[in-house]
């Protein structure tokens, strides 16, 4: 009798182990998309700030509303 409590409280702390391990796993990849969003925003900043250096080139006279479509069109498609 004594031998299968023992087996069966063994059987209780492997799936709670089981479970900790999995909760670890999901914690771990939740933070690597954590990484993945912090670059996507940092491209973000990166086209924004682009943008603004094309626009103050246009408005200054530098180049043309044609340069700068050019240029915009390979920002964004890239």
């Amino acid at each position: 009798m004594a031998y299968v409590l023992y087996l069966g409280g063994m059987a209780i702390m492997n799936g709670f182990k089981s479970k900790e391990a999995n909760r670890a796993e999901k914690e771990e990849a939740k933070s690597e998309a954590g990484d993945v969003t912090d670059t996507d925003t940092e491209q973000n900043i990166n086209l924004s700030d682009e943008l603004t250096k094309l626009n103050d080139l246009k408005e200054k006279g530098i180049i043309s509303q044609e340069e700068f479509e050019k240029a915009k069109n390979k920002l964004l498609n890239n």
